[in-house]
C-alpha cells in the first residue's frame, strides 16, 4: 500500500496543538494555550489528584489505592502504571454475572482495618468466580481532547469503518450519562463504559477509593456484605462534589503526549502500521468540536484510537460491562506508548511485538500481517510505536 507524505505526517502526529501556540507540552504538562485562570485550576486539580486520603476523609472501607496519583504516575502525574486491578464474575443462564452479591465485578484489594468494632479486610476473588481478569491502569494524558470530540464524530467513524471494512469495524458504546440522564457515547475505560471525564472522576473516586460523592452516593459493600457498612466510620456523603470537579478539571486540561520525533525510519514504520491494517482501528487523528475553552476548540490531535468497541476474540477479558460484551474491548489509544512498560489490558507482556501478536478477533488479520513482515520491517514498525 502506498501513502503520500501528508498521510505519513498524519500518522506521525504532526503537532497541530503545539503549532498553534509554538509551545511543545511534555508529559504531565497542562495543555498549551490555557488562560492563567485555567492553568491555576489545573494546578489545583493536580494537587487534589495527588492527595493521599485516609479513613477520616471517607477512604474505604474497601478500596484500591489512597491517591489517584499512586496509580496514574508513569511519565508524570496523570500517566498510567503497571498496577493491575482484578475483575471477576461468572456466566449464569448464558449471561455474564458480575457476582455483585459477593463484591464483583471490581475487587478492592485494600481495606481500612479496625473501625467501630469491625475489622475491614481486602476483598478476594470468590470461589464461584469462573472469570478473572486483570485491568491495567491507563494514562490520562490528553483525554480532555477526547472528551471534547462530539458524540456524532464517533458515530460517523463507526459508519465509515463499516462501509470500508465491515469485518474489522468497531461499534459505538451506547451508555447513559448519569450526570445528565441522557444517552451518550462511552469513550473512557477498557470497555468504553464511561461517557465523560466528569463521570470518570466520580466513578473512580467511589470504586477505586471508596469515597462517595453526588454522582456515586452509595458506598460499595465489602465483599458484597452490606451489613458491614453499619461500622463505616464515614457513613455521610464523603465528598460534596468539589474534588470530583477538580479531578475532572485536571484531566481536562492535561496535555496530550508530545508528538514523536520524525525520522526516515519512523516514517517508514508509520506507513507499515497503516499498510497492515493497524490504523483501521487505531485511528491516527481526531478533531474536537466547538468549545468555550480555546485550547480545546476545534483541535486536531493524534490518539491512535477510534474509541470504539471491537470483538477481540480470545483477547477479550470475559467481563461484560456497560454496553460491551465479554469479547469486546475499546481500542486502546497508542499515544504515550513510550511511557508504557506493560501492554494489553492485563499487562501480560512487556513486549510491543508480543502485544501485537496477541491480537485476536477483529485484530487477528493485522497480527498475521505483522508476522509476514521482514524482521527489519517489524523493527521499524515497533520503533514507530515506541516513538509515540
Amino acid at each position: 500500500m502506498k501513502h503520500g507524505k501528508s498521510f505519513v505526517l498524519s500518522l506521525l502526529g504532526a503537532s497541530v496543538l503545539a503549532g498553534a501556540t509554538g509551545v511543545r507540552a511534555d508529559f504531565g504538562d497542562p495543555l498549551p494555550g490555557l488562560t492563567a485562570e485555567q492553568q491555576a485550576t489545573f494546578v489545583e486539580g493536580k494537587e487534589v489528584f495527588e492527595d493521599v486520603e485516609d479513613a477520616a476523609d471517607g477512604l474505604g472501607p474497601v478500596f484500591n489505592e489512597a491517591s489517584c496519583a499512586t496509580c496514574h504516575i508513569d511519565g508524570g502525574v496523570g500517566g498510567g502504571s503497571s498496577r493491575v486491578e482484578t475483575r471477576f464474575g461468572t456466566v449464569t443462564n448464558g449471561a455474564f454475572d458480575p457476582l455483585a452479591a459477593e463484591g464483583g465485578s471490581l475487587m478492592q484489594d485494600h481495606a481500612i482495618g479496625l473501625a467501630n468494632g469491625v475489622t475491614f479486610v481486602p476483598e478476594i476473588v470468590p470461589g464461584d468466580a469462573t472469570i478473572i481478569a486483570g485491568r491495567r491502569t491507563t494514562p490520562l494524558f490528553g483525554l480532555g481532547l477526547v472528551d471534547a470530540v462530539p458524540d456524532r464524530t464517533f458515530k460517523d467513524l463507526a459508519r465509515r469503518e463499516a462501509f470500508f471494512n465491515r469485518r474489522t469495524a468497531g461499534r459505538v458504546s451506547n451508555v447513559t450519562n448519569i450526570a445528565t440522564g441522557l444517552p451518550a457515547v462511552g469513550k473512557f475505560g477498557w470497555k468504553a463504559q464511561v461517557p465523560s471525564l466528569f463521570v470518570f472522576a466520580g466513578d473512580a473516586y467511589l470504586n477505586e477509593m471508596g469515597i462517595t460523592n453526588p454522582l456515586f452516593p452509595d458506598e460499595s459493600c465489602p465483599q458484597g456484605d452490606c451489613t458491614l457498612l453499619a461500622a463505616n466510620p464515614r457513613p455521610d456523603l464523603n465528598d460534596d462534589g468539589d474534588d470530583v470537579e477538580l479531578f475532572a478539571d485536571f484531566m481536562t486540561f492535561l496535555a496530550p503526549p508530545p508528538a514523536p520525533r520524525r525520522s526516515r525510519s519512523v516514517s517508514y514504520g508509520a506507513a507499515l502500521f497503516a499498510g497492515i491494517g493497524c490504523a483501521d482501528c487505531h485511528t491516527p487523528a481526531l478533531q474536537t468540536g466547538r468549545s468555550d475553552v480555546p485550547a480545546l476548540n476545534r483541535k486536531t490531535f493524534f490518539p491512535y484510537s477510534d474509541f470504539l468497541l471491537h470483538d477481540m476474540g480470545s483477547l477479550g477479558d470475559g467481563i461484560a460491562q456497560g454496553d460491551a460484551g465479554q469479547r469486546e474491548m475499546r481500542t486502546a489509544p497508542l499515544w504515550g506508548l513510550s511511557k508504557v512498560t506493560n501492554f494489553l489490558h492485563d499487562g501480560r507482556t512487556t513486549s510491543v511485538e508480543e502485544a501485537i501478536l496477541a491480537h485476536d478477533g477483529q485484530g487477528a488479520k493485522a497480527a498475521r500481517r505483522f508476522q509476514t513482515l521482514r524482521a527489519d520491517q517489524q523493527q521499524r514498525l515497533v520503533a514507530f510505536l515506541k516513538s509515540l
